[in-house]
């Protein structure tokens, strides 16, 4: 049964297509993986199958009664409300239900045995419905999520408002898993998880008996939970059984079969342009040439897509710093209660090392804590000399406005246009993308220009929270080339041991000294 239609889609901004004429049919219980470079449409996509863009072209349509459940970051949690009130409001349209049983008990104390009969009929279909769906067991559902997920740590009764970006996003998380809707849409849903929830994440959506659509750069993720792949690339949308290795087989293959029949084409092109200008003048063959002419003018031409620019990152290192980065002494970390128990730690030159553990342990504030951005609790951090820092943020939460060009170049004055452009071009944007504005870029290509900066700017120690978040398959491996070479020492934050395992040179578990887990 076909659960979404699309049909013709046709969509752009500006001068900028992103879809041509797609279309295909999503079926239910089918378990996509939806890939693709970054700035190809993916999070565009999203937007226009749940009606927030509407499409230049085309038609999008849903079967009837359909229950669209969509992993929305910017979804508004009301404050003064607690993470269980949240969570429970999944099952609303349960609640209404209960809310109309009661008011129909309250109307069978005043009514005749006709509209007794009548209401009794409609209060046991009510009850049937708040049965089949579990309704009583609600409070265990949501706890059931919820520590799945890692929020019981936090605490059910805490207010949403003051949660960190992770735990919010969690929260969205754990009530569209509540709904369980006929299709999940999830956009990136691990960039805020760590190892232990992606985990346990992993095992839901294997057993999920619904349709989901996946956008996710965590190839390891991606492969145990997906059973297709649709490929977004130059404006289409592609269709691939299997998993995202049986379509890296699928794409090659199909490019491979491509270039020769191009090369085939482009041979009898030139070959029947050749008779054509050899024989159009002579009498006896102008008709055999004006034959291979229309041939020619009838041809369907085959064209090659343009290769997309490929990432290059490579850290400008400055000289060595002194032999200690930083010392830490009984460092307590926090803002008005303690991260922390009192940590002492030491870090010298050449060590690259992740931090890791559950979200919500202090890793960030203790990172924030180090450059002296968040002044600690109780305790000291000393930093070595001649450290010439590049700390890389998480998340830039305000909206920037600047081209890119003119981002790149308030940082860096002393470049000439043309050295800012070909910096930017080889962190794999095109020139549609320097001359945009950062707002309007995908997160994929805002994380490049902010790294971009990093790798122009002489540092000796890279501070790195989470880089991977958004970046492409591309992008990612490039990343982690550049950090095996770098010559500095590294601090970095990451959830996919998968990256930062042929990095670093040891692993720090802020479990191990958090006040936050028994």
């Amino acid at each position: 049964m076909s659960i979404l239609t699309v049909k013709n889609l046709t969509h752009g901004f500006g001068d900028r297509a992103i879809f041509n004429d797609v279309s295909f049919r999503l079926l239910k219980g089918e378990h996509i993986g939806f890939i693709g470079a970054n700035g190809e449409g993916k999070s565009t996509f999203m937007n226009l199958i749940t009606g927030k863009l509407e499409p230049d072209e085309g038609q999008i349509e849903w079967s009837k009664r359909v229950r669209v459940g969509y992993l929305d970051q910017h979804s508004i949690l009301e404050k003064g409300t607690s993470i269980r009130d949240a969570l429970r409001t999944a099952f609303q349209y349960l609640f209404d239900l209960e809310t109309e049983g009661n008011e129909i008990c309250e109307k069978m104390a005043e009514a005749s045995p006709e509209e007794l009969e009548k209401l009794m009929d409609e209060f046991g279909v009510i009850q049937d419905t708040l049965t089949n769906n579990d309704f009583y067991l609600i409070d265990a559902k949501v706890e059931e999520i919820a520590k799945g997920l890692g929020l019981d740590g936090v605490g059910l009764e805490k207010d949403v408002n003051d949660l960190s970006g992770g735990q919010r996003t969690k929260v969205l998380l754990a009530k569209l898993l509540l709904e369980k809707p006929d299709i999940l849409l999830l956009d990136e849903p691990t960039n805020y998880l760590d190892e232990q929830h992606i985990e346990w994440l992993k095992r839901y959506l294997q057993a999920y008996e619904n349709a989901f659509i996946l956008i996710s750069h965590d190839i390891p993720f991606l492969n145990s939970v997906i059973n297709l792949i649709y490929h977004v690339e130059n404006q289409q949308v592609n269709r691939y059984v299997g998993d995202y290795d049986n379509f890296i087989q699928a794409h090659e293959t199909k490019k491979q079969q491509l270039e020769s029949a191009y090369k085939r084409q482009q041979q009898e092109i030139e070959d029947l342009k050749d008779f054509v200008a050899r024989n159009k003048a002579r009498v006896s063959t102008r008709n055999m040439a004006m034959s291979r002419q229309k041939k020619l003018d009838k041809m369907d031409v085959i064209e090659l897509a343009k290769e997309k620019p490929k990432p290059e990152f490579n850290f400008k290192y400055s000289r060595a710093s002194g032999k200690m980065i930083f010392e830490a002494k009984d460092l307590v970390i926090g803002y008005t209660e303690p991260l922390s128990r009192p940590l002492n730690l030491y870090m010298e030159r050449g060590q690259k090392i992740a931090l890791v553990g559950a979200n919500g342990l202090g890793k960030t504030t203790l990172l924030r804590s180090i450059l002296g951005e968040i002044k600690a609790l109780s305790g000291s951090v000393t930093l070595g000399d001649n450290l010439r820092m590049g700390y890389f943020e998480q998340e830039i939460k305000d909206a920037n406005y600047n081209t890119c060009i003119e981002e790149f170049w308030a940082d860096f004055p002393g470049f000439t246009q043309f050295e800012v452009r070909a910096a930017l071009a080889k962190c794999g944007l095109t020139t549609k993308h320097i001359e945009s504005k950062v707002v309007v870029l995908s997160g994929g290509e805002q994380a490049k220009v902010r790294l971009c900066k990093l790798i122009n700017k002489e540092t000796n120690l890279l501070i790195l929270d989470e880089p991977t978040n958004h970046l492409d398959v591309d992008a990612k491996d490039e990343l982690k080339r550049a950090l095996k070479e770098y010559k500095g020492s590294i601090l970095i934050i990451c959830h996919e041991p998968e990256f930062y395992r042929d990095v670093v040179t040891e692993v720090w578990n802020c479990e191990d000294w958090t006040t936050k887990l028994a």
